[in-house]
């Protein structure tokens, strides 16, 4: 045993391994995305790991293994849940044999999310348990437990940690190498895993008074916890609870109440641990999930009891908790003056923004930029996808009109084609995201005779979530020679028309091949070819010749990249910024800039 510092998404992974978990599938999504990447780094004989191609077919590779009795961990974050839906929601009825674990990241902010969706819902709908983390120490014992729940009822089980419990950093204390266990393997029995809507009717009514059982069982868990004996208490769950605890160290009188497992709600627990409370603050994040249950709970034993939380207004309804709110809330209902409150952020300013943008030298400005020269004075909708391209709708290039979900640009164009032939209808998606979600799309605008432009920005990697392989890197996460599958091949196959693959850092090339595909009626696609900055080496560094300059500024007013700034009305380059792309040499209109 050895102690070891390490993110919380490194802690579920050393959870994982400690358990002897033998197969780990997932789909990057920050803030999940470092988790596999973990396992990856330690020792792991006897696990297979795997980037699959999205979420649901991480859920079906993991179903497999867990009806093998083998140990099998999925992860992803909370948007990525609902790709796996399907899967998962038909896993809930037909069980599991070995242990199942369902990583589920959720983001209040959102930080890097399209949405704020809370995991714990989706658990109560799907009907299967859920365990909440308040800290990486907690995330790597929970995972454990996880594994153990789930095998004792036979169910997936999910774990939801956030994001500010992936990010933060612990010690913790694990063995220093890891043996995946033994299984039995898959013993067939149709009656078992083959899904019918007579074995679903009879697994629901199951399912119903097993967690009842769970929620009793729960009851007695060791992060379901109560501390202090005063009339107001409070609750908490996950991170929030992390924030409460911190604040009442200094009113340890003070109930409060920690629930590990928001689903099946340990009702026994609870009960006990609000007697003699007449007043009680559910301060949790994303949804008023425990208030809405405490709720129920009260009505169901008619206790005497004043909630506080999201449906009252003093909690948030959305966004963070951090321990400055956790401070504030909690002294306003405790009565506490703000002098105690030691509200020490108040009047401090506000931090400067800091709006998300593409790197210097990203490959993605300059296909956007060509399509947007090459549309000039042309009616043309952009439809966006989910990854760093989504940073195309940034000022100047203003290059995405929508961005729904991953996937979604391909067949919102389709959309916009049906309902304004006139226009020329364009998406943009990247190669990892073409893999996961894309290929569907792309045969609905064949089959259904769409004329759109599908832009593929091929960086050769998966950039938003860190750099992860994806099956056109030629590449997996179990370090085999695989090879690359050819984005240009699917798409002839699937019977697009047209289809070209340009250097996007060659404006005249790329503009040309946009006005071509124009021409041509039916689905086209380009492919703008040119790797991720943030993986290669700059290729150099472009210098203004302040003599030659003009101050037309066209440079930065085209294209905004962050290596280019004013001084004395002329543009001027940072050096360590640049990267050598030359997209702002091929815009200058004297040649004022060079390589160096």
């Amino acid at each position: 045993m050895s102690k070891q510092y390490v993110m919380g998404n490194g802690a579920i992974a050393l959870g994982a391994l400690n358990a002897g978990v033998n197969l780990v599938s997932g789909y990057p999504g920050t803030p999940s995305s470092e988790i596999i990447e973990t396992v990856a780094k330690y020792p792991h004989e006897g696990t297979y790991l795997e980037w699959s191609v999205n979420e649901k077919a991480a859920m079906e590779v993991a179903a497999a293994a867990a009806y093998s009795g083998a140990r099998a961990m999925v992860t992803m974050k909370q948007v990525g849940l609902n790709v796996a839906s399907d899967p998962l929601m038909s896993l809930a009825y037909v069980g599991v044999k070995g242990g199942m674990v369902v990583v589920s990241a959720d983001d209040p902010g959102p930080i890097s999310s399209q949405t704020e969706q809370d995991t714990r819902r989706f658990a109560e709908f799907a009907r299967i348990p859920v365990f909440d983390p308040a800290s990486p120490e907690e995330a790597f014992e929970m995972v454990q437990d996880a594994f153990a729940y789930s095998e004792k009822y036979k169910t997936p089980v999910i774990l939801r940690p956030t994001t500010r419990v992936d990010h933060a950093y612990a010690s913790i204390e694990a063995p220093d190498t890891f043996r995946a266990r033994d299984y039995e393997g898959f013993v067939k029995d149709s009656k078992k895993w083959v899904i019918f809507p007579r074995l679903s009717f009879q697994n629901h009514a199951m399912i119903e008074k097993r967690n009842v059982e769970i929620g009793e069982d729960f009851s007695s868990y060791r992060f379901n916890t109560v501390s202090g004996s005063s009339e107001k208490a409070v609750i908490a769950t996950g991170v929030s609870y992390a924030y409460a605890a911190e604040f009442l160290k200094e009113h340890p009188e003070i109930r409060l109440i920690r629930i590990g497992t928001p689903y099946p709600l340990p009702e026994t627990f609870l009960l006990k641990a609000l007697e003699g409370v007449s007043e009680v603050l559910c301060f949790e994040e994303l949804s008023p999930y425990i208030e809405e249950k405490l709720y129920q709970l009260i009505g169901k034993h008619q206790l005497k009891i004043n909630v506080s939380g999201k449906h009252s207004g003093d909690v948030p309804p959305s966004g963070e908790n951090d321990a400055d709110s956790a401070r504030r809330i909690i002294s306003r209902f405790l009565g506490l003056p703000m002098d105690e409150a030691r509200a020490e952020t108040a009047g401090a300013p506000e931090p400067p923004a800091r709006p998300p943008v593409l790197c210097a030298g990203c490959p993605h400005r300059a296909s956007f930029y060509a399509v947007k020269q090459a549309m000039k004075g042309k009616k043309a909708y952009f439809c966006g996808d989910i990854g760093c391209y989504t940073l195309g709708n940034a000022m100047p290039l203003d290059m995405v009109d929508t961005c729904l979900c991953m996937g979604a640009g391909i067949t919102m164009a389709q959309g916009f084609y049906h309902m304004d032939p006139d226009a020329v209808a364009f998406s943009f998606t990247g190669d990892s995201t073409f893999f996961a979600s894309g290929i569907t799309g792309v045969v609905n605008a064949v089959y259904n005779a769409a004329d759109m432009i599908l832009c593929i920005l091929d960086n050769s990697t998966t950039a938003m979530t860190g750099h992860q392989p994806h099956p056109g890197t030629g590449r997996n996460m179990m370090a085999t020679p695989v090879e690359k599958i050819s984005i240009e091949k699917l798409l002839i196959a699937a019977g697009v028309v047209k289809v070209m693959t340009v250097d996007p850092l060659d404006l005249e090339a790329s503009v040309a091949a946009v006005k071509e595909c124009a021409a041509v009626k039916g689905v086209k696609a380009i492919i703008f070819k040119s790797p991720c900055v943030a993986i290669t080496k700059p290729t150099g560094k472009m210098k203004i010749d302040s003599e030659k300059c003009i101050g037309c500024l066209r440079c930065i007013r085209e294209i905004g990249c962050p290596a280019l700034s004013v001084s004395g009305g002329k543009a001027v380059i940072d050096e360590n910024l640049c990267t050598g792309c030359g997209l702002c040499r091929q815009l200058c209109p004297v040649g004022a800039i060079g390589g160096v």
